[in-house]
């Protein structure tokens, strides 16, 4: 059986993704600090949460003192998609790779890592694996320190300018999907029109910004499954 299970070939798989993820960071580094946190605040947060759509929900969370049940419940929302996608890894990975090599792999799993791994011929070995989590993993945090520690010595105007860049990561994301799928431009629109109601109709606005996320995520996921959902290869 074909085993990929070289440390070098995974570090050099991951080098893209980590160059990626330092730019993403970079703009979460600012972005945390703009909403209050500290540089050692937003680093640890990139350190044992590895998750972009994650941390950015996290953040305002924290920011207003939401309660640990309201950030628990967004986040195990928000991430639940790990786990199937771990499952999914977990029939990849060589018959040698030990328990605790299989925890920290599940906890480095991005799409990005996911995507790389499943893409290999034949299993995927422990070394490999850990090569290929490496690099992201440093260049995520890495740009969420360099870009919390700009987003305190840059100039006020220069910083809300950077501020932005993450919301337009997940803008870039999602437009060009939409434009090819329909379920998923009537879904982007639902969520938005959601968020605006949650955020300005008087009794809605009540609703803290923690379990708002939770009850549009739910929502529109739960509905689209019913109304639009993916087809299988070969599906009519």
């Amino acid at each position: 059986m074909n085993v990929s299970n070289n440390f070098k070939k995974g570090i050099r798989d991951g080098l893209p993704i980590c160059f990626g993820y330092f730019a993403v960071s970079f703009a979460f580094g600012i972005f945390a600090v703009t909403e209050g946190l500290s540089a050692a605040e937003a680093t640890l947060i990139s350190i044992f949460n590895l998750t972009s759509a994650g941390q950015l929900s996290a953040v305002p969370i924290i920011a207003s003192g939401g309660s640990f049940i309201e950030l628990a419940l967004s986040q195990l929302v928000i991430n639940a998609r790990y786990s199937l996608m771990s499952v999914s890894l977990s029939q990849k990975l060589d018959e040698t790779v030990r328990l605790r090599d299989r925890l920290v792999i599940a906890f480095a799993n991005t799409d990005e890592i996911f995507a790389v791994s499943s893409a290999q011929p034949g299993c995927v070995g422990r070394k490999y694996m850990l090569g290929l989590a490496l690099t992201p993993f440093l260049g995520w945090t890495l740009g969420t320190l360099l870009g919390s520690i700009a987003g305190n010595v840059l100039p006020t105007v220069l910083v809300n300018a950077l501020g932005i860049a993450i919301y337009a990561m997940f803008i870039a994301i999602v437009v060009p999907v939409a434009k090819v799928e329909r379920g998923v431009l009537i879904a982007s629109a639902a969520a938005v029109l959601l968020s605006v109601l949650l955020y300005y109709v008087p009794v809605l606005s009540e609703i803290p910004s923690g379990f708002s996320i939770i009850i549009i995520a739910v929502l529109v996921s739960g509905v689209m499954a019913v109304a639009a959902p993916v087809k299988e290869d070969g599906e009519q």
